[in-house]
């Protein structure tokens, strides 16, 4: 329950920053060519509200309006300029979004029926079409600048750290889909369709899963071929992953009183072996150390460069009494540092390669498959650690930016996209939609979003209680 409280709050966390950002880049650029901008609210409030602010008023509100404080606030409004004042802040309590009340824009918020007026000049409406066009792309353009800025922050902060395929002599772990087409645990990819795997290359996990053939290390000395299914990247979307570095068991330390230290093992021992049996991760290590939970038995030790062997008896749980090295003391690790002004650039490769990796993979979603792996608010929300890390945060929220900017362009009805092609067509033909079409274009829109929306989540609840 703890860990999906946390994961659920990263989620709530990281999509409030992505829409506050997001309707921000419309409401700024509505500003900057005067139009009014009537409502800002962070998620959705059909009925009521959670709460809200009107500067002109200064009247902070809960739940619902009252008759009186809606005439004040209509009351308040200019009539010839627009400003920030204008508009009324707010939180909904719905949490599928949000949204900017554009004044004179048929949108989610409003409809034909509300344009009957004259046209006001800080009117959405009565502005020039490559205004309204920013207005409409300001969204998805905030959003893909954060993403940069988030990850120029992550290089700046973190930088990059890495260790070699190569030099992780343990090899690697993966998941049963990835075992089941030849891969085996001790495993080092080293090629992909003959190029090297690099794991500087933030992009090397696609490289992998589209592959025709990966060239593996096995045993440290075998070089063998793994053919790759097509369409393989479809088969993980049941794992976590597809494989990770093995952990060597190096003694870090040794706890006093317990039986580590009864067995005289010492800081700087690896651990290879339990009751005979090989334990080259720990992984196995600990599997080991619970089939002989209680029993005395042998121990295989690397110690200084050579083997020993001691005897142990692990506790009731299974344990010993140790704290491991981490992977960067076991294996050299190459850190890669960025000054302030090294991060932008490195924040904007960051940010590209991550829009181009995911613009490829929609082509998947294309297939039976990949409509089947569509997730909603639980897939995504899984997409976070059980336990906290600013860094896979930050690393996450910026992915999801990515993922947010690219879904707002297309040119669908309802979404920023739809916006985008029906005023790029008014500026190539010179004739402007009717509003009439406009709003019957936006119904269509909001009930394709809509059925995707249920789709994607009922993708969830299938997978997570039922398949």
């Amino acid at each position: 329950m703890e860990a999906f409280l946390l994961k659920a709050g990263q989620l709530v966390a990281a999509l409030s920053l992505l829409v506050i950002i997001h309707e921000f880049g419309h409401y700024i650029f509505a500003r900057i060519f005067g139009i009014r901008v009537d409502k800002f609210f962070l998620f959705f409030n059909p009925w009521f509200y959670l709460v809200k602010y009107n500067p002109k008023t200064k009247k902070l509100s809960f739940f619902k309006d009252k008759p009186e404080d809606k005439a004040a606030a209509e009351a308040s409004k200019t009539s010839d300029k627009a400003t920030w004042r204008d508009t009324e802040y707010g939180v909904g309590w719905l949490p599928l979004g949000g949204y900017v009340q554009i004044a004179g824009m048929i949108d989610e918020t409003q409809d034909a029926s509300t344009l009957s007026a004259e046209p006001q000049p800080w009117e959405f409406r009565t502005k020039p079409a490559w205004q309204r066009l920013l207005v409409m792309v300001g969204g998805v353009l905030f959003n893909f600048l954060l993403a940069i800025v988030i990850y120029a922050g992550i290089a700046f902060t973190w930088g990059e750290q890495y260790i070699e395929f190569d030099k992780a002599t343990a090899g690697f772990e993966y998941v049963e889909t990835a075992k089941k087409i030849g891969f085996q645990n001790g495993d080092i990819p080293l090629l992909a369709d003959g190029q090297k795997i690099d794991a500087a290359d933030h992009d090397h996990l696609m490289k992998i899963v589209e592959a025709k053939t990966v060239t593996v290390l096995r045993n440290g000395k075998d070089s063998v071929n793994i053919a790759i299914p097509e369409n393989f990247i479809l088969q993980l979307n049941d794992e976590k992953g597809f494989f990770a570095y093995r952990l060597p068991v190096h003694v870090a330390n040794v706890v006093n009183g317990e039986a580590a230290e009864k067995a005289g093992l010492q800081v700087n021992d690896q651990l290879v072996s339990v009751a005979g049996v090989e334990t080259p991760a720990f992984t196995e290590f600990t599997a080991e150390l619970l089939k002989n939970k209680g029993k005395e038995v042998e121990m295989g030790v690397i110690r200084n460069g050579q083997p020993v062997t001691v005897k142990i008896t692990p506790n009731e749980n299974g344990k010993v009494g140790i704290q491991l090295k981490q992977l960067t003391e076991v294996y050299p690790t190459k850190t890669i540092d960025y000054s302030f002004f090294a991060a932008i650039p490195k924040g904007i490769e960051m940010g590209c390669n991550q829009m181009a990796t995911y613009v490829g993979s929609l082509k998947y979603l294309f297939t039976s498959e990949g409509a089947q792996s569509l997730g909603g608010f639980g897939a995504i929300g899984d997409l976070f650690p059980e336990s906290w890390s600013w860094y896979k945060f930050w690393n996450i929220t910026a992915f999801l930016s990515v993922i947010l900017a690219f879904m707002n362009i297309l040119p669908i009805p309802a979404l920023d996209g739809g916006h985008v092609l029906f005023t790029l067509y008014e500026i190539i033909t010179r004739r402007k939609p009717s509003e009439k079409f406009l709003e019957r274009a936006q119904m269509i829109g909001m009930f394709l979003l809509f059925a995707l929306l249920i789709y994607a989540n009922a993708n969830d609840i299938y997978r997570f209680f039922i398949k």
